[in-house]
């Protein structure tokens, strides 16, 4: 009877030892806060670089643009340089086809001997008709004209030989008029072959075309064989030979919400991102800020210039970028994750930091805020370098 009382102690105590240390570790768990937060939602406050940013984006184009059309009509003979090739000022980019301009540059050639022989002509011409303007026979007639009428009062000369004198007056006052007349239409010829020695030289060197700058071809889309249709002629709508840019100085246009662009000023820096260089950052300056916005979609917004020194030629015109405008930017602040924040009605803003000795591990802190670019936020007050915070 004894033992079966000893048998039924030793059990009790075994179970109730079992019933304490089974009590003794859950409350071990429950108590353990950091295994009441996923390790992947921890984060930590850190102190770093933070800047408040827009981004404006659009395509890479050359600070300089031309487009290049021939001040001649005729057919493309030769092109001296291919899309992408370099270029300097005065180079020679294309040479029109002479078999078809052999008949306009005889005609120019020929106008220019007529020329040249008519001035000769037109000076021998002035020369004759400079002596002849002078008109002596007029002061000669004046003269006989005077005399008669003395002897016509004195009843000395009939009324037929005075009207003689007065008609050989007129006669020689007549001739000095159309030598005068002369003398200028001799002038307007010699004009008129200075300028056709002026055309033909000109139609001549019309049938090179140049570079009036120095850059890169940046299209091509003529070939040889091509037909040209001369600027001089048809304007606006001639043939595009090539066009030319200057890529040492590239540029973005993009577009900036009018809610930032009150925050955007000149000379501000900016980051540049291309989808060709991925890994790369290219710097840059906001050169120019629309004075007006465009409205599309009820949205407005103001076009913006973020030039970009591009010596090394990589970025290239039409290239897809990102220009990240940099508004403000603060070195060395305290930065947590924008998702461990949390706002209440009022916007006041705080988070959760890990505590062990807090209910389960954690508690919530009041913090103040800077700026953010969306992802981090900057932290001015409420939290110390290395704490541990708990994402939302």
């Amino acid at each position: 009877m004894a033992g079966k009382r000893s048998r039924k102690r030793w059990v009790i105590v075994v179970l109730a030892v079992g019933l304490v240390t089974i009590g003794v570790v859950g409350y071990s768990v429950l108590a353990r806060p950091a295994a009441t937060v996923d390790p992947s939602r921890l984060a930590t406050v850190e102190r770093g670089d933070l800047a408040r940013s827009v981004v404006a984006t659009g395509k890479i184009e050359p600070i300089s643009k031309v487009e290049i059309k021939s001040k001649a009509n005729g057919i493309i003979k030769e092109l001296k340089v291919e899309e992408g090739g370099p270029v300097v000022e005065g180079q020679v980019l294309a040479e029109l086809d002479k078999d078809n301009l052999a008949a306009r540059l005889r005609e120019a050639r020929a106008a220019l001997a007529g020329a040249e022989a008519n001035l000769k002509a037109a000076e021998a011409e002035l020369e004759k008709n400079r002596v002849e303007a002078e008109g002596p026979d007029v002061a000669f007639a004046t003269r006989n004209l005077e005399r008669a009428e003395k002897l016509a009062k004195d009843q000395l000369l009939s009324p037929q030989n005075l009207d003689d004198a007065k008609n050989a007056l007129d006669q020689a006052v007549n001739r000095q008029l159309a030598a005068r007349t002369q003398l200028g239409v001799s002038q307007a010829r010699v004009a008129q072959a200075r300028a056709a020695v002026e055309r033909a030289e000109e139609e001549l060197n019309n049938a090179t075309i140049r570079s009036p700058i120095r850059g890169v071809v940046l299209s091509r889309p003529v070939e040889i064989g091509s037909p040209v249709s001369s600027i001089l002629n048809l304007g606006s709508a001639a043939t595009l030979v090539m066009v030319l840019g200057d890529i040492s100085k590239v540029y973005v246009r993009g577009k900036v919400d009018e809610a930032d662009i009150g925050l955007v000023r000149l000379d501000q820096p900016a980051r540049i991102r291309v989808e060709t260089f991925k890994e790369r950052q290219f710097d840059g300056r906001v050169t120019q800020i629309a004075p007006m916005g465009a409205e599309r979609d009820n949205v407005v917004s103001f076009e913006v210039k973020v030039s970009i020194d591009n010596a090394s030629g990589e970025l290239r015109a039409n290239m897809t970028a990102n220009a990240e405008i940099v508004l403000e930017e603060h070195k060395g602040t305290l930065i947590v994750p924008e998702s461990a924040i949390a706002y209440d009605a009022k916007r006041n803003a705080s988070v959760d930091v890990v505590v062990p000795d807090a209910k389960n591990g954690r508690q919530r802190v009041p913090i103040k805020v800077g700026v953010s670019n969306g992802t981090r936020t900057q932290v001015l007050s409420g939290l110390t370098e290395g704490q541990k915070v708990i994402l939302q």
